[in-house]
């Protein structure tokens, strides 16, 4: 750059009014990042709450299901036991 444009710009960037308006710029981009973060954690909470949820129902549908099989195995016992009754009555 040539000294004439390194003047200009050291002129411009001296302006209070530059300052201020650099300023501003700077702290509009940090709210924004703040915002975006803030969103950001707000949709992972709430997909973390509904994975929640869905591991609390797995879990209950995983005992209910064990619930279901010991039952059958019960029955299924007591049908051979039945079984060995008949056969041994014949």
């Amino acid at each position: 750059m040539s000294s004439h444009s390194w003047e200009a710009y050291n002129q411009i960037a001296a302006d209070p009014a530059f300052v201020e308006l650099a300023r501003q710029r700077e702290i509009a981009l940090h709210n924004e990042a703040s915002a975006l973060r803030h969103a950001r954690e707000q949709e992972r909470n709430k997909w973390q709450g509904v994975i929640l949820g869905k591991d609390a129902e797995i879990a209950s549908n995983y005992a209910e299901m064990s619930r279901k099989d010991a039952e059958i195995a019960g029955r299924d016992a007591e049908i051979e036991r039945l079984r060995a009754e008949l056969r041994a009555k014949s």
